[in-house]
């Protein structure tokens, strides 16, 4: 499909939307509605192994533009901007935002939407909302899971940017790369995801998402029941057996 605000690409299990609205990728509600209708289509794609999120230009995503909080739009864009996560949560397969540049606002609440974020040290982060009278709606309940109320309020009520490794030891970025280094070092995670099967990739996403509210034991049992009862009668994962056994590379038959 051709869109006139995202790119998209697909090969090798790896699908990518790159953010294309010059000159900071705000995001529209025309863009938002692009962005939900290739997620919809990639939801179907069991072949896929992850998703790669990206912005051309000098930005990742500064925010969602200003233009569609007017109250004869903002319905509309809460609904279209709730929708994007709504199908991001619904993936399972692993997502990464892979940012550089500006990620403020709506571009950080898609960023930490995503399962892991790869930065490049020049990325900057931030939720700037409360200096326009607003506040995060994403954010607000994501982030004090990501890195603890605390920090989470600091980042809500501050409006403060911070750096890529600042945003690392907070815990919401996953790695950081020297920005000549970004893109090979992006490459070699989504590499390193790839070399698996696919359905034991999203196996492996179950198995730590679905526990991640649960007691210990409850999550234990829950896991433990997902190991043997799913992953074990899987052909994938006899074939994962079988290859290390008789040295060869493993062949997956998705199944």
């Amino acid at each position: 499909m051709a869109y006139t605000y995202i790119k998209t690409e697909k090969e090798g299990g790896v699908a990518r939307i790159i953010f294309n609205r010059p000159k900071h990728n705000m995001l529209s509600i025309a863009m938002m509605e692009e962005i939900n209708d290739e997620l919809s289509a990639l939801l179907a794609d069991k072949g896929l192994k992850c998703l790669v999120i990206s912005g051309e230009g000098k930005s990742f995503c500064a925010g969602v533009d200003v233009e569609d909080h007017k109250p004869e739009l903002v319905d509309e864009m809460i609904a279209t901007f709730n929708r994007l996560f709504e199908l991001i949560d619904k993936l399972e397969i692993p997502t990464i935002a892979a940012v550089h540049g500006a990620c403020l606002g709506g571009g950080m609440e898609v960023a930490i939407a995503c399962d892991m974020i790869i930065a490049a040290k020049g990325a900057s982060f931030g939720q700037p909302e409360i200096k326009l009278g607003f506040f995060p709606p994403y954010a607000a309940i994501r982030l004090p899971k990501l890195i603890g109320q605390a920090k989470a309020l600091e980042v809500c009520v501050t409006g403060k940017r911070y750096t890529a490794d600042e945003a690392r030891s907070l815990g919401f970025v996953s790695q950081t790369t020297d920005d000549d280094k970004f893109s090979a070092e992006l490459e070699k995670l989504v590499g390193e995801i790839i070399s698996s099967s696919p359905l034991i990739i999203r196996l492996n996403k179950l198995a730590v998402r679905q526990n991640l509210d649960k007691g210990f034991a409850a999550a234990l049992a829950d896991v433990g029941n997902l190991f043997l009862k799913t992953l074990m009668k899987t052909e994938d994962t006899q074939e994962g057996m079988n290859s290390y056994f008789e040295r060869r590379k493993a062949e997956w038959k998705n199944r």
